[in-house]
């Protein structure tokens, strides 16, 4: 069957009337199956124009990491390249070179140890760049395994709880534990002594996000490493690293220029990033680096013989866009490291002021405030009990904000909040009409007797 959201019935009925607009279409356009015949493109136009205006506005979505907003110039390279497929690299040469180009950009942002020997690959985004690092782990253990004769049918990685949906993806579909480590407390990601606790000899690797999806938090990369030091000086045991940095990778280099990371670190074998969240790119591209050729097992590169020329890929897919690479592209010549810097920064200066601005409203107290990644959850004080963040989240949704509210997950299941991403094109002066609204719908909510929604009725949000 068709994946849907849960809460939301297939709208309407089984046929579309249509407005006769031109007098060149019949008096019904089925929805759910195809027509017996042509209309115009305009009325095919027009039709699909009209439904989609009751989807929510890209810019006011403050729960997305995704771009909703690239520059003019930008748009029309991609719609320039719409047409071309990515895998077909003897056909279009310039455009897989643009792709190298942004693969040696990204190792020499990060501190590969050798920039000649840059090591990666584009992707349809950080979840598919996560899933290689993972398979790119597994394989090196099920090697080492293999060599010291011993048994390797029961490997397992380390991360926190708050890992983005695509690590469980990769657990499940490539047969490895998650050694998923919960929250306690006002720990709201892994730490190093949690870490170690789950580490033993069939540990593929420790995985450390760069950006919580749940509070804009840094995990501390570096002290995951040390740990990881020392453990294997008493056991002999070698667990490296894979970096998370979906949303962190384009925005520490920029911003954290001293914060040890990246491969700097000796055990960081690779490390994934969206280009589409904090890269400034529409969806969908992604990327994966490796420390090295070492890091990247040989046999998980394919030769393909297609279209006349014999290629390496390695995905989880083959036919992609191009457009979202060329995108990427231009971001790196056109912004440049200062540009970036100034991007970055002042999304940064945007979530630290809103922050502190909505703490002051009052019946609010803030979990983070915004200045690691430009995003930091929020919650009601403990002693409001007439109305929940979901009340909130809801009552915004009136002015056409998306502002999404939930719980956290095992050990902190009773903490609910709100959280605010801001990106390219959220503004200050869209920060202070975000707070006229809500200075707007507090009265009224201050007056329920008791909450209206709770978790069950939230709008539907995934980290």
């Amino acid at each position: 069957m068709a994946l849907k959201h849960p809460h939301v019935p297939v709208g309407g009925s089984e046929d579309l009337s249509v407005d006769p607009l031109f007098t060149l279409e019949s008096d019904h356009i089925p929805r759910h199956k195809l027509p017996d015949g042509q209309i115009a493109p305009d009325v095919a136009y027009q039709v699909i124009h009209d439904e989609l205006m009751l989807d929510g506005n890209a810019r006011l979505n403050l729960a997305t990491f995704v771009s909703t907003w690239m520059e003019p110039q930008a748009e029309r390279l991609m719609s320039e390249c719409y047409d071309k497929n990515m895998i077909d690299k003897d056909e279009y040469p310039n455009t897989a070179e643009l792709e190298v180009r942004c693969v040696s950009i990204l190792s020499r942002l990060w501190h590969v140890p050798d920039a000649a020997e840059a090591t990666g690959c584009s992707t349809t985004g950080s979840s598919e760049a996560a899933m290689l690092g993972g398979l790119a782990l597994k394989r090196r253990w099920q090697k080492a395994r293999a060599s010291a004769g011993k048994a390797a049918d029961k490997p397992n990685i380390v991360m926190g709880i708050n890992v983005q949906v695509c690590w469980e993806k990769f657990a499940n579909y490539w047969d490895v534990e998650m050694r998923l480590i919960p929250m306690n407390g006002n720990r709201f990601h892994l730490s190093a002594e949690e870490a170690i606790k789950r580490c033993d000899e069939n540990t593929i690797g420790v995985v450390a996000i760069l950006g919580s999806t749940f509070d804009g938090s840094y995990e501390p990369v570096a002290e995951i490493c040390a740990a990881l030091d020392s453990f294997q000086a008493d056991t002999g045991i070698d667990v490296p690293v894979h970096v998370d940095g979906a949303s962190g990778g384009f925005v520490a280099p920029f911003l954290d220029p001293e914060l040890e990371w990246d491969f700097r670190l000796p055990r960081v074998a690779s490390i994934n990033a969206s280009g589409h969240k904090y890269g400034l790119v529409y969806p969908g591209v992604g990327w994966a680096i490796w420390r090295n050729v070492d890091a990247l097992p040989e046999e998980l590169i394919f030769w393909v013989n297609y279209l006349g020329d014999n290629m390496p890929t390695f995905a989880l897919n083959f036919s992609r866009p191009g457009a979202q690479i060329i995108a990427q592209y231009y971001n790196f010549l056109r912004l440049g490291f200062d540009g970036y810097r100034k991007v970055q920064g002042y999304a940064r200066a945007v979530a630290t002021r809103l922050s502190a601005q909505l703490a002051e409203l009052g019946p609010f107290e803030l979990v983070t405030r915004g200045d690691e990644l430009p995003v930091f959850a929020f919650k009601l004080r403990d002693d409001i009990r007439n109305y929940s963040v979901f009340d909130v989240s809801n009552a915004l949704r009136e002015r056409g904000w998306q502002l999404p509210a939930y719980t956290f997950p095992k050990n902190r299941e009773d903490l609910a909040a709100l959280r605010v991403v801001v990106k390219r094109g959220f503004t200050h002066d869209m920060a202070d009409l975000l707070i006229s609204d809500l200075k707007r719908q507090l009265p009224r909510l201050e007056k329920q007797p008791a909450p209206v929604h709770d978790s069950r009725m939230a709008t539907g949000f995934h980290h």
